[in-house]
């Protein structure tokens, strides 16, 4: 009766979130843990990445020890993980030579603008599939290597490895035996040619990144290594790898060209399937690789929204109007309307489809009679109307009208939010049951890869 059940990593922008699977694909056990944000300048956001190890670390063993399993009850274990997150460690110590420089961090947007003034922007869109905007991994791994003492000539002396999050998880699990990325991940660095499957020379040159810091690239379902026994008394196989929002994609079954689904996490990402070829858009949106699978690769068209929970996160935290993101239902409810208030959450820029990396979060509408339930209601309105504009022109790149949209991620819990968003698309909201699509599209893939 061993091996009865994969264990899914989920590690997000403000927490580690573990679920395991049994052979029925129903949880059995959910652990989470929130890790600190780091804000050191305005528009900088950072994360320790050590911090990130111990808490997923802890997450996967309360996860195992509160229903009684153990590292050999495990068929297989599945990674998905925040994206772009850009993470640069001594190979030989193991240790970062700095904190991981979060997706949401702006402070490489002068790097950008100069990149555009190269006249790179063709480049990158037909290479990569997406838009220069410090969002990506490529100009937060440069300003690593030129700004953090000796990290140059360490990378020039081959003693320095680069990756997002799933490869940091998978090293530290394998005890520093594997540096992959799968290629979900690695088309979201802005450095990665997703129709060749290969690192892009050019972009490595002109950002100055040795290409020896950079990790081999691989499927999303495959067994990558095992976990060192240390850890779990026991090795058990990692075989299965997604960026959040691919793996969110997976676990929605989106299987079909044209199936689409929007996750409502601390960001909010609107995915379409496309099949076997790449679409690049008119309008602003991202091509990129959903997943590869026994050497054959789907592809997808995303809309990528930075702030959608994570407001709701601000008036919880910074405002402290609620004191549970729960409370923002209710209280967005206690009023008949939004009362003339607007919010644009654009606390770290606009993503898609606008691209403005310089835009700030605006409140418009206060009168004296504006309420806490107001501006509870307009930051909800807000995530729906953001997410309205991207369906908006992913409709007109794809040329396929939706008649329904899938959600999923914890704000799709609110009832008010998906109603809101169901009534001004004019389309079907489906929620799963379970609405931890992420990590069930992590299970999914290392379920695949080990026959479980």
């Amino acid at each position: 009766m061993s091996k009865q059940y994969i264990l899914a990593i989920d590690q997000g922008t403000t927490g580690s979130t573990v679920l395991i699977f049994d052979k029925a694909g129903q949880v059995v056990s959910r652990a989470y843990q929130e890790f600190t944000q780091y804000f050191p300048q305005p528009g900088w956001v950072e994360h320790d990445p050590m911090e990130i190890w111990e808490v997923t670390l802890y997450v996967i063993r309360k996860a195992l020890t509160q229903v009684d399993l153990s590292g050999t009850d495990l068929a297989g274990i599945g990674i998905t993980n925040q994206r772009e997150t850009t993470v640069v460690w001594d190979k030989n110590t193991g240790l970062p030579i700095c904190n991981a420089i979060v997706w949401q961090c702006r402070r490489t947007s002068s790097l950008c603008d100069e990149m555009r003034r190269a006249g790179l922007e063709k480049q990158v869109r037909e290479s990569t599939g997406l838009v220069i905007d410090a969002y990506f991994s490529a100009t937060k791994l440069a300003w690593i290597l030129e700004n953090i003492p000796e990290a140059r000539a360490k990378a020039d002396n081959g003693d320095l490895l680069f990756g997002t999050i799933e490869t940091w998880l998978l090293w530290n699990l394998t005890g520093g035996k594997v540096h992959l990325s799968d290629y979900s991940n690695a088309s979201r660095t802005m450095l990665y040619n997703i129709h060749q499957l290969r690192w892009e020379p050019q972009l490595l040159r002109y950002l100055n990144i040795p290409p020896n810091i950079l990790p081999q690239t691989c499927g999303c379902s495959e067994i990558y290594g095992v976990t060192t026994p240390a850890l779990f008394g026991t090795e058990i196989p990692i075989a299965g790898m997604a960026g959040d929002q691919q793996a969110a994609l997976f676990g929605q079954t989106c299987f079909q060209p044209g199936d689409a689904k929007s996750t409502y996490g601390t960001g909010c990402f609107l995915l379409m399937n496309t099949g076997q070829s790449p679409v690049l858009s008119s309008q602003g949106l991202l091509s990129t690789i959903a997943w590869g699978i026994n050497g054959e690769i789907t592809y997808a068209l995303e809309g990528s929204i930075f702030i959608a929970g994570a407001a709701v996160q601000w008036l919880r935290d910074e405002l402290q109007i609620i004191q549970t993101s729960s409370e923002s239902e209710p209280l967005a409810l206690s009023v008949a309307d939004n009362g003339g208030v607007y919010i644009v959450p654009a606390f770290v820029g606009l993503g898609a489809p606008y691209w403005d990396m310089y835009a700030r979060g605006t409140i418009t509408g206060l009168t004296r009679g504006t309420s806490r339930g107001h501006i509870a209601r307009a930051v909800l309105e807000a995530i729906a109307y953001q997410t309205n504009d991207v369906l908006q022109v992913m409709s007109t790149d794809s040329s396929i009208i939706l008649n329904s949209l899938k959600a999923d991620g914890g704000a799709s819990s609110n009832n008010f939010l998906m109603q809101f968003q169901s009534d001004i698309l004019g389309v079907r909201v489906e929620r799963p049951m379970v609405v931890d699509s992420t990590a069930t599209g992590a299970a999914y893939l290392a379920g695949l890869a080990t026959n479980f």
